[in-house]
This record gives C-alpha cells, sequence and structure tokens, in this order.
C-alpha cells in the first residue's frame, strides 16, 4: 500500500539556514520514526551531518524520543544545539 504520511518539519538555526525557509512539508510510509526526518534532512544537505547525535526532537510541542512514531499531520521540531550570540 502506498499511503504517506505528510508532516510538518519546523526548521531552526543550522538547519533553517540549509533549506532558506523555516518549515518544510515532507512524507514518509506510515510507521516512520521521528530520527527518520533528520535522516532525510542529512541526505539532502549532507553539512548538517555534524549536528545528528546532538539533535533534539519534538512532536507537536514536546520532546520526544528518537524512535517515537510519527502520525499524519505531526508537527516536527529539530532542535539543534543554540549557540549564544
Amino acid at each position: 500500500m502506498s499511503n504517506q504520511i505528510t508532516v510538518t518539519v519546523k526548521l531552526f538555526a543550522a538547519y533553517q539556514e540549509a533549506y532558506g525557509v523555516e518549515e518544510i512539508q515532507q512524507q514518509f510510509p506510515p510507521q516512520t520514526p521521528v530520527k527518520a526526518v533528520l535522516d532525510q534532512i542529512i541526505s539532502e544537505h549532507p553539512q548538517l551531518e555534524q549536528w545528528r547525535e546532538i539533535t533534539r526532537f519534538g512532536v507537536n510541542l514536546s520532546f520526544v524520543p528518537p524512535e517515537t512514531t510519527l502520525k499524519d499531520g505531526d508537527e516536527v521540531v529539530l532542535i539543534p544545539p543554540v549557540s549564544g550570540g
């Protein structure tokens, strides 16, 4: 079955700089874990690899573990470390 779920990904800091926008929409198969969103983004922008291990995940305004399963319509936030300025 080819059903896909669509999630909105909010981008901050280095991720937003890489894409040049504040949010993107991505499609995934059902039962995809939230960490797959980061995998997809890093595959499109390999320079973001340096943030992989230290990025936290939020789904619908709550911090979640990387294994959390996405549902259609979820809002995903990738939270890289923010440098002071």
